[in-house]
């Protein structure tokens, strides 16, 4: 398994993959896979390889085929630019218990740390996906909340974990 900085030669492989995850994992993500489908070629680059480095995509590959996937976001906000946000990780079902998730994570928070006015990323992860929550436990992130209702599903509402880990030396914080 091979990660790897994505850009612009992969949106095609990575919108597919990204469409797969909102059709098999419906209440991880917030946005259906009709939404994102409609979504121009454009708005998949930003995603990928924002010209403007205000988000970064990552990808594990077997072979050549892309399996896994992790994104961070920097704010452009002067209030905000301290923090990222971690979107978009997914392993495909194929590929998940192999040690993919672990490194997509670390490879989007080594982007984060690499930017000296960067101090914490945040996260959402739906409440139940305890697979998830491990994953991200295990990169050092911790819940700081829960927000009830935070997506409308097929079987009701479902309430949003939400997550933080700080990206200074410990000394630091």
């Amino acid at each position: 398994m091979r990660i790897q900085q994505l850009d612009a030669s992969d949106v095609p492989r990575y919108r597919e993959l990204m469409l797969h995850a909102y059709a098999v994992a419906t209440d991880a993500f917030t946005s259906t896979p009709e939404e994102r489908a409609a979504e121009p070629d454009s708005w998949w680059l930003q995603r990928v390889a924002d010209p403007n480095g205000q988000s970064v995509a990552f990808g594990a590959f077997d072979a050549e085929r892309l399996v896994g996937i992790a994104a961070i976001k920097f704010s452009t906000k002067p209030k905000t630019r301290h923090k990222a946000h971690l979107i978009g990780v997914f392993v495909h079902e194929s590929c998940r218990g192999k040690g993919v998730g672990d490194p997509l994570v670390e490879a989007a928070l080594s982007v984060a740390r690499a930017r000296p006015e960067v101090r914490l990323a945040t996260l959402t992860v739906t409440e139940g996906n305890d697979s998830a929550v491990a994953l991200y436990e295990r990169c050092g992130f911790v819940t700081f909340g829960v927000e009830p209702m935070a997506i409308a599903t097929g079987g009701g509402f479902k309430s949003k974990v939400h997550m933080w880990v700080s990206l200074e030396e410990p000394d630091a914080v």
